[in-house]
């Protein structure tokens, strides 16, 4: 693989209540863990970074698809939910929803097109076979 692009990133202070901030300045972020984990929530933590980079990267994969199937993308949205908890082997797992949104097309349309995208999304080719990703067309 020939990479395009890499991001750099470094964690410091006390792992989920400590500092994030990439080399270049443009994420610089306070870390807290969550209050259902125990945590003040003040500031962001991984799970939401992941979410949002997520959602992000497959928007961008949608775009993409859609646009080579010149489908109308129009208005379309990606939301992502990343869940966390206990695993069977005593840490922690993640799971993922992906809520997709486009409302020029049909549900089957959409699905289609959804399911395309995640069999193009670096996400998702990321975390296939290592957590749960449901891939879910929103009702417009």
């Amino acid at each position: 693989m020939a990479i395009l692009y890499t991001a750099e990133a470094l964690a410091t202070g006390d792992g989920r209540n400590g500092h994030a901030r990439t080399t270049d300045g443009k994420v610089d972020v306070a870390l807290s863990a969550p209050k259902e984990m125990g945590g003040n929530g003040e500031g962001t933590n991984p799970e939401q970074l992941f979410a949002a980079g997520y959602a992000a990267c497959f928007h961008g994969a949608l775009r993409l698809v859609g646009g080579r199937e010149k489908a109308n993308i129009a208005d379309s949205a990606v939301g992502a939910k990343v869940g966390i908890g206990p695993n069977d082997s005593g840490g922690f797992g993640l799971e993922v929803t992906l809520e997709i949104s486009l409302p020029h097309l049909s549900k089957d349309e959409a699905q289609a097109l959804a399911d395309k995208a995640h069999q193009v999304c670096p996400y998702s080719n990321a975390t296939r076979g290592n957590i749960p990703v449901t891939v879910t067309v929103a009702e417009d």
